[in-house]
């Protein structure tokens, strides 16, 4: 075969890679065109309604009673909602510290609370996940320095969750999606002296 005739076959190898590349292209674009327009879409077409959370314990945006934190008892203060929904299955509980020195310190989690308009201090209100102690259950504020921020978050779901004690934030954050249907939340602060 001369030079010539061989680039002829190159550019018709060349041509028809280029064909079945598009044919399996325009496959992939059909495929993707009759995909549910709700695919991967998680609450942001709920109407998420507020709760309100407050605590007898301290005012928001005030600070937490030494009770509270690793420095008193290291128990749960207690909290209060109004307007959880009717619809409401179940509620969620997570309490983190934004100001942590390496990532956002995540101190209480717990889900399959009844839909209840009250936690007692000290208790364990529904099934309890592990924080960032790596222990199950409550770990009050603990700053290494310096006044940080509380946030008790709490979320109406519209179901139980199948998840097991002792399940990580990722994990229950990711069984929560799609499920949200009010939510609320309570800041306090709490510095070491």
């Amino acid at each position: 075969m001369n030079r010539q005739a061989g680039a002829v076959v190159l550019i018709f190898l060349f041509a028809g890679m280029l064909l079945i590349s598009g044919c399996i292209q325009n496959e992939n674009e059909r495929d993707a065109s009759t995909e549910s327009p709700d695919t991967g879409k998680g609450d942001e077409n709920v109407d998420i309604q507020d709760i309100n959370v407050f605590s007898s314990a301290f005012e928001p945006n005030r600070n937490i009673p030494r009770k509270y934190t690793c420095d008193g008892e290291n128990i749960n203060p207690p909290l209060e909602f109004e307007g959880i929904p009717e619809e409401a299955e179940s509620l969620v509980l997570i309490v983190d510290d934004p100001d942590a020195p390496m990532k956002t310190f995540t101190h209480w989690i717990v889900w399959n609370i009844e839909p209840v308009a009250k936690i007692e201090d000290d208790s364990i209100p529904g099934v309890e996940g592990i924080n960032d102690f790596r222990k199950i259950g409550y770990g009050g504020p603990c700053p290494p320095s310096g006044a940080h921020r509380y946030f008790f978050r709490v979320y109406a779901l519209n179901r139980q969750l199948e998840l097991k004690a002792g399940a990580g934030r990722k994990e229950l954050e990711s069984e929560m999606i799609g499920h949200f249907i009010a939510e609320g939340e309570l800041m306090g602060k709490y510095s070491k002296k």
